[in-house]
Formats: C-alpha cells, sequence, structure tokens
C-alpha cells in the first residue's frame, strides 16, 4: 500500500494510476480514487451500460464476522432476518441506532455457518465491538488485506467466464461463490452499485494485480473499459440507489434530528423484518409503520420542455450538467417547498434528466406534479417535474 498526497493507495493503483489522463483523483474513505480515467466520463458509462466496465471499489470497508455468536450479533445490529440467509447469500441492508435513524448501509455475505464479511461506506469497527460486548464473536477489519473489483456491464458475464476458471452462469442474483483467476483464489458475487448485470470480486491484496490484468485481458474482445466515479454516479442514478453522505446523513455524524433518516423515509421497507429477534431500533421502526413514515425517497423526472422554456426566456440553449450533482435542491408543489434533491444527472440512456430526492408526505405519490429549482442566467426559477418510482432503469439481465 502507498500513499498518495496523505491519501492511502488500493491494490489495484500500479494499473490504475498510468491510466488516469486527467489526474482527477479524489478521497475515498481515506483513498485515492479515480473520478473519470479519460477526461470525460462519456466512455466508461457507456462501457457500463453497453459492454462491460471495471471498477476499483476497494475502499469500502470490509469486516470478517466469526465465531458462535456471529449470526446473532449480525441480526442485532442491522434490520435484515440474518438466521434466514442462506449459505452463500448476499443480503443489502441498513443498520440503525435506537431512534431507528440509518447509521449506514451495505452488504453481509454468508460465507459459512458462522462465518459473515460485512462491506460498509463508514467505519464500523468501534460500533460493532460495542453491539458485541459479551457474545463470542471476532470481528476483524479486513479492508486493507482484501482488495475488491466491481465488474459491471451487460457484457460482464462473458468476461469472467473468460477469465475464470469456474463458469458463473449459474451464479444467481445476490449469491456468492468461490473462484479462481489467474491462479488467484477469489470471491465472486452477483452484486453491484450500478443497477445492471454485474459482479462485485473479492481478492486478497497480493493478488490485485494478476487479477486486474487477467480481467482486463479477457474483457479486450468485449469493449471492457476502467470505469471511475463520475460514471458510476450516473448509472447508480439511474438504479435509484441511496449514497451516504449524498443522499442521507449517518445518524453517528448527523447535527440535528432532522438530518436523519430512517430505512422507511429512505424507501427501503422491504429491507426491514420487524417479526424477528429484537434489533437495534426495531420499536421506533414498529411505531413509525404504523403510522406511516413522513419522508419517502423518490425519483424525480423534469419535465424538459418546461426546463428548455426556462433558457429560451432569456435566449439561451438549455444547459445541463456534464457530471452527476450532489447538491440540495429545493423541490416545491403548490407554492410552497415540500422537500429537496439529494443528486441528479442527465442520463445518456433514459434521454431524462433525473434526480433523486426526499419528499414529506402527503406529496410523495408516483406521478405527482412537483417543481424543482433551477438556476438560468444566475436566477432561480422553478421547472415541472413529476414524482416517479425507482428504480428509473431496471434491466431484466440484472436478475436473469
Amino acid at each position: 500500500m502507498r500513499i498518495l498526497h496523505n491519501l492511502k493507495t488500493t491494490p489495484f493503483h500500479a494499473r490504475t494510476a498510468p491510466l488516469i489522463q486527467g489526474q482527477t483523483w479524489r478521497r475515498w474513505s481515506g483513498y485515492a480514487a479515480a473520478s473519470s480515467y479519460e477526461f470525460t466520463h462519456d466512455r466508461e458509462y457507456a462501457a457500463i451500460r453497453n459492454a462491460a466496465a471495471l471498477i476499483d471499489v476497494s475502499p469500502l470497508h470490509k469486516y470478517l464476522i466469526t465465531g458462535r455468536d456471529a449470526t446473532r450479533l449480525l441480526d442485532r445490529v442491522v434490520t435484515r432476518n440474518v438466521p434466514k440467509a442462506q449459505l452463500n447469500q448476499v443480503l443489502y441492508m441498513s443498520w440503525c441506532d435506537a431512534q431507528g435513524k440509518v447509521i449506514d448501509d451495505g452488504t453481509i455475505s454468508r460465507l459459512g455457518e458462522q462465518r459473515y464479511r460485512l462491506t460498509s461506506a463508514e467505519p464500523n469497527l468501534r460500533w460493532l465491538h460495542r453491539n458485541a460486548f459479551g457474545m463470542q464473536v471476532g470481528v476483524d477489519e479486513i479492508s486493507e488485506s482484501l482488495g475488491a473489483l466491481a465488474l459491471q456491464g451487460p457484457l460482464s458475464r462473458a468476461v469472467l467466464n473468460a477469465a475464470a476458471r469456474e463458469s458463473v452462469d449459474g451464479l444467481k442474483y445476490f449469491r456468492v461463490m468461490d473462484n479462481r483467476i489467474a491462479d488467484v483464489d477469489v470471491q465472486v458475487s452477483r452484486t453491484g452499485y450500478t443497477g445492471d448485470l454485474g459482479y462485485e470480486l473479492w481478492i486478497p491484496a497480493e493478488g490485485a494485480l494478476a487479477v486486474w490484468d487477467a480481467l482486463m485481458a479477457a474483457g479486450s474482445d468485449y469493449g471492457i473499459m476502467p470505469a471511475g466515479i463520475w460514471a458510476l454516479d450516473v448509472a447508480r442514478i439511474e438504479a435509484g440507489l441511496v449514497m451516504l453522505d449524498v443522499d442521507y446523513h449517518s445518524a453517528h455524524r448527523a447535527v440535528i434530528d432532522a438530518q436523519m433518516s430512517t430505512p422507511y423515509e429512505l424507501s427501503l421497507d422491504w429491507s426491514v423484518t420487524l417479526d424477528k429477534a429484537p434489533f437495534n431500533g426495531c420499536k421506533a421502526l414498529a411505531a413509525e409503520k404504523a403510522r406511516g413514515p413522513a419522508w419517502r425517497f423518490v425519483g424525480i423526472e423534469v419535465d424538459w420542455d418546461s426546463f428548455e422554456a426556462l433558457y429560451a426566456a432569456v435566449d439561451l440553449p438549455p444547459s445541463i450538467p456534464t457530471v452527476a450533482w450532489r447538491a440540495s435542491v429545493p423541490i416545491y408543489r403548490d407554492r410552497r417547498q415540500v422537500g429537496y434533491a439529494s443528486s441528479g444527472c442527465w442520463s445518456p440512456l433514459l434521454k431524462r434528466y433525473l434526480a433523486l430526492a426526499h419528499i414529506a408526505a402527503p406529496h410523495f405519490a408516483p406521478e405527482t406534479p412537483v417543481e424543482i429549482e433551477v438556476t438560468v442566467e444566475h436566477r432561480r426559477v422553478r421547472a415541472g417535474a413529476r414524482v416517479r418510482r425507482l428504480p428509473f432503469f431496471d434491466p431484466p439481465r440484472k436478475k436473469a
């Protein structure tokens, strides 16, 4: 592991660094990560949606949970029913404080009867240890020893089959398997953050470069490209996927209660299992479900004719951002603010201007007409828009 401008580098840095044409480094959990490898992210995004893209996601925090009480610990701290997870199944879930406010979200992979890998966006080692008090369980940080690559796109299966010893044709959605690439033992999960067909590879750091080289060689006939955060951001907005520190704040770091969100407010109802053993926040979440959430995380589609007319009024062509934006943008209905968008982009595939937003009750029903604030020639005006059901993009190949 090297240090770059006070940032750590991932196990793949020797391969990724020479490819970044514009030196568009960014900070991700203390690591140097690529915003884009080319000067624009257009071709990288196109690879995600039309071919195959290789994304270094090693900065994810990774923990190995083992021991007699491993299942008991995870079932206490997350909203999913962990004991029901099958061997080699992956669960997406969030975890909450005692008031049912989300601390973080991530995945749990059941690798053995009492052996799990937990991934998270932020460090959670201390919190896991605090919840494990009195239990016979080991909680080990493996973030630096385990590299991670996301291989995403409609041709990702073909690339993986060409590189791996074992075929992944039978690997189901949100399942994980052992495999071998370039004489390196790896684990492959059918997961990702693009809303498309895709896989994530969990690779010992010492074998990272060999696996990268093998995947790039196998993918050369399939249009594979390395992709950075800018391309990933567009894809995850199209897929309606929430991002910590962009679309919501961790309950551990929020300054006021209004900055916190529950799983129901983030439209993650399906990830909450109330009829299981008691877990952090279960009483508060049960009460919220009974009364209904005060907010919902929804999609917003901007009406293009309305948007274009705002620019035409000052003799300008419509201007859309070249990269996905991450900002708080007010949403209005009937002349009053009813929520805010937290991220948005122009979708090259759907040819629509999209945003992810938090909308207060009772204004979050799909097809509800709203307005979104737009700045045109230094003036804040409002374009027509509608609430849309998420995800915007959900191709059958993702789960097929």
